[in-house]
């Protein structure tokens, strides 16, 4: 939780969800620091669904909340995360649309009232009063009335359907937006951290493989240096079309930063996933441009890729670390190739190996 841990919360409440988070702390052998205690109050008290779930797993499965594990969890569902309300006005268009829907019924109730008392009138009138000629002009007066209210009534509701049907496209159009990178059309920061969380509860609770593969566009500075900013976006679109092609059914596409892309992975293992990254690799490498505007053949595209494979309640943060390390072997080598961290574990041991 971020800002006052307690807010406006009831005291009594608040201690007596302490108390149980410090008890479910004690259970566990968890130190009871600002940041584990953020947590565990977090998951004593239910408000984040992901979390509960993670620790009970976590418990279950007879984890041991060591330091490593404490920091990923408290990186992943306790450290606020930045971000903007795309919603805009959404509340207070909502709003008015309500309080005018409100306003009018409200009419159109006292004015059914006043018709009501109006043709009991009339019907006081039947019986005192031997000409019907008057009593009848009246009654269709009053008719008429009724007919020009139920009409304006209709067409008010139409208007306020209309009006919130414009509403609802509008609340998916912005969260379509505030989900997805504008210039390549992949998920992006926020909608991959969502998928990464999800992906991480189901491959804890199925005890099932996740992987991320993660892309940077070799020399793409150089496309822009020498091509323009213009011949730069088209190389990431294609770099980008090309991992949406291949890992959009299986999986998540995003944007992670840059010339940065990211490839998350529920049921690939390691080596299922080296396998991905390589077609992917060898489609880019394959694939031709040209110049828009002229028509001229642009140098052809490489990427680094750098791989990694969940390990059980660490956060996205932690794998993309592994995967950039990958990708920074993997350019320290030559660029063009994929690099996993078994590879750097492996070259570690053996490095280690022949210092001894």
């Amino acid at each position: 939780m971020s800002g006052d841990l307690f807010g406006d919360m009831d005291v009594e409440y608040a201690t007596s969800i302490a108390d149980r988070a410090i008890r479910s702390m004690s259970q566990q052998f968890v130190p009871v620091t600002p940041g584990n205690f953020s947590v565990w109050f977090d998951y004593a008290m239910g408000t984040s669904p992901a979390l509960r779930k993670t620790i009970d797993i976590l418990i279950g499965n007879k984890r041991t909340f060591d330091a490593s594990v404490n920091r990923e969890l408290y990186a992943t569902f306790v450290k606020p995360h930045a971000g903007s309300d795309t919603t805009g006005d959404f509340p207070d268009q909502l709003q008015g649309v309500i309080s005018s829907a409100k306003e009018f019924l409200a009419t159109a109730i006292s004015d059914n009232r006043t018709q009501i008392e109006a043709l009991d009138a009339v019907t006081s009138q039947v019986h005192a009063n031997d000409d019907p000629r008057p009593i009848i002009e009246r009654l269709v007066a009053e008719l008429a009335r009724v007919n020009e209210r139920a009409t304006a009534l209709e067409t008010n509701f139409i208007e306020t359907t209309q009006e919130l049907d414009r509403i609802r496209d509008s609340l998916r159009a912005a969260e379509e937006r505030s989900n997805t990178d504008a210039l390549t059309g992949l998920a992006n920061r926020r909608s991959m951290d969502e998928f990464f969380r999800s992906a991480q509860i189901a491959a804890m609770e199925k005890d099932a493989s996740l992987s991320i593969l993660m892309i940077d566009i070799d020399h793409f500075k150089k496309f822009n240096d020498t091509w323009g900013h213009q011949v730069g976006d088209q190389v990431l679109r294609l770099v980008a079309k090309v991992l949406q092609d291949i890992v959009g059914e299986v999986g998540l596409a995003a944007r992670y930063g840059g010339e940065e892309l990211i490839g998350v992975l529920p049921g690939f293992d390691l080596a299922a996933c080296t396998e991905l990254a390589e077609h992917i690799r060898l489609r880019i490498s394959e694939a031709r441009l040209t110049r828009r505007t002229t028509g001229q053949a642009i140098s052809s595209v490489t990427v680094s890729i750098g791989v990694a494979q969940f390990r059980l309640a660490e956060s996205a943060e932690a794998m993309i670390e592994r995967c950039d390390r990958g990708l920074y072997e993997a350019k320290r080598l030559g660029r063009n190739r994929t690099i996993t961290e078994a590879d750097i574990e492996g070259e570690t041991v053996k490095n280690d190996t022949a210092a001894a």
